[in-house]
């Protein structure tokens, strides 16, 4: 096979759990600072999409929504190519975990530490774009597609925001899977655009977006919206909780899928 040829399968899982293997094994330095730089990329995707939101009302739905999603992948490419540490493309280590390549203890002490990380770039942010007045965009324009977002997000039950997780990560993990085919930044990006848009697109929850989606629509809502207090803080705190498991799974139900097919023995 070429340097610039594309892996089969079967290699391309076994290069993706060779990448899961040497993430597990990071010093705790690097998975907090890799951890809070995802949180922050993934809230710019986040930041990004809202813009694009901010006025939909003059767009269809379907157009307006496909639009955010495809300026949200912004967030997943910087991971992945600038290099940082996300709890959900991470939660792929259960094919590892499964294949015995990599100790239970030490996939939970990476996904925990990444998660609370993923959690203070978000929330770091969040209070950095309020700050900067991000939400007034577009005459206020902006803070309305945040608040509007995040109302619809709190809305849903505990289980239909966890079967939307699960969806949601299925696909982040997907495109994460496609961009690790890529041996171009090009290649890479091409990969991960579509699914990542269609997560978004289809108005799907993923756990980290949202530790940077929900807090910023909790900050605006007051100049918003005429509601008081449409969105709590245990709203995000169900959210969240219900989100993260449907992630987990998801993420999973990937990764066992290609062990059981194609194994998970190094080499």
């Amino acid at each position: 096979m070429s340097d610039h040829a594309l892996p089969e399968p079967p290699a391309l899982t076994e290069k993706v759990f060779a990448a899961l293997d040497d993430k597990a094994q990071l010093p705790l330095l690097s998975l907090i600072v890799l951890g809070m730089l995802a949180g922050v990329y993934i809230g710019l995707g986040g930041l990004f999409a809202t813009i694009a939101l901010a006025g939909s009302d003059a767009m269809p739905f379907g157009f307006a929504q496909v639009l955010s999603g495809f300026v949200f992948a912004l967030g997943l490419a910087l991971v992945l190519v600038a290099g940082a540490e996300l709890f959900t493309g991470n939660t792929l280590m259960a094919g590892p975990v499964a294949a015995r390549r990599v100790a239970p203890a030490l996939a939970l002490r990476s996904l925990s530490i990444v998660y609370v990380a993923n959690f203070a770039g978000s929330l770091l942010l969040v209070l950095v774009a309020f700050a900067a007045g991000i939400q007034d965009g577009g005459e206020g324009a902006v803070g309305r597609a945040a608040f509007e977002v995040g109302e619809t997000k709190v809305g849903k039950d505990f289980w239909t925001t966890l079967a939307s997780g699960i969806i949601a990560n299925m696909l982040v993990c997907l495109a994460v899977w496609l961009a690790y085919a890529g041996n171009t930044v090009t290649e890479k990006i091409a990969g991960l655009v579509l699914p990542v848009a269609a997560f978004v697109a289809a108005g799907l929850e993923h756990s980290v977006a949202n530790m940077y989606l929900l807090p910023f629509a909790y900050l605006v809502q007051g100049a918003a919206s005429d509601a008081d207090q449409a969105i709590t803080l245990a709203d995000i705190a169900r959210n969240l909780t219900a989100a993260t498991i449907g992630n987990i799974i998801g993420g999973s139900l990937v990764a066992l899928a290609y062990l059981a097919v194609y194994g998970g023995k190094k080499g």
